[in-house]
């Protein structure tokens, strides 16, 4: 745990928790850090089978906290060295792991804070709730890898016009649109997260990371290369516990008890 960060371990799920309320969770160096290592850490913890991010206070994260950035400075490199160093390899990290990562948005989703949500592999919003992509407020482009994500999830009509008019959408539309799994009453919201994190702390904790795996590299595949690949990764998730519980839990006519081996 860090002023910035938050993370405790429930059972088997490891939430972590933004923690600059006041700031609406924007992004820091420290913050981003600390977000590093805690997800470094969940992944490599073979007792942790669900990783929850989400937001503390209001907001879930409004992006880059504008005050990190010297404006000033001759040196323009400075905004690059942050997105390096602090922000895409969390972006890479939530794709790389196959640890299954859910994201609750709690509150507004701005800038990179919105591309951060978007990274998740489940994400569930608050109706209340709204995804921005801010950049062009502030002169710049996408970033977080929202140019990336944008047009797979919502098609490229959308997404150009999310960023270039860098209007609010709402927790309903980002459903509608595919940006999302669910949209929820905002009284509802912690309760069908947890009901999310258990179903998937409590599942087939390899065969989901292979699942993961699979859909994250389908888009730049052919057909025969993703045949392929699902046969590979068949083969190896058939060979843990947790495909002999299942088939023996189906042929018993019972819930299975997966352990995730």
């Amino acid at each position: 745990m860090t002023p910035e960060l938050i993370v405790k371990t429930q059972q088997t799920t490891c939430r972590i928790e933004l923690n600059r309320p006041a700031q609406l969770n924007s992004m820091t160096t420290e913050l981003c850090q600390a977000l590093q290592q805690a997800l470094m850490h969940a992944s490599s913890d073979n007792n942790i089978r669900c990783i929850y991010i989400t937001g503390n206070g209001k907001g879930f994260c409004a992006g880059q906290d504008l005050s990190d950035l010297n404006i000033d400075s001759e040196q323009p490199g400075n905004i690059g060295h942050i997105l390096e160093n602090n922000i895409n390899p969390i972006i890479q990290l939530m794709r790389s792991i196959t640890t299954p990562i859910i994201v609750g948005v709690n509150g507004v989703a701005a800038g990179a804070g919105a591309n951060l949500a978007l990274a998740g592999d489940i994400v569930v919003a608050k109706k209340s709730a709204k995804f921005i992509q801010a950049f062009r407020h502030v002169g710049l482009i996408p970033d977080a890898g929202g140019t990336w994500h944008l047009p797979r999830l919502a098609g490229q009509a959308r997404s150009l016009g999310m960023a270039l008019l860098g209007e609010p959408v709402s927790a309903d539309q980002a459903y509608d649109w595919g940006l999302i799994w669910k949209s929820v009453g905002d009284d509802e919201f912690e309760t069908e997260i947890e009901r999310i994190c258990q179903t998937i702390a409590s599942g087939p904790t390899t065969a989901l990371g292979l699942t993961k795996q699979a859909i994250g590299v389908s888009m730049s595949n052919t057909l025969e290369q993703q045949l392929n690949i699902e046969k590979d990764f068949q083969i190896a998730a058939s060979r843990g516990d947790d495909f002999k519980e299942g088939v023996q839990a189906f042929i018993e006519k019972r819930k299975s008890n997966f352990t995730g081996t």
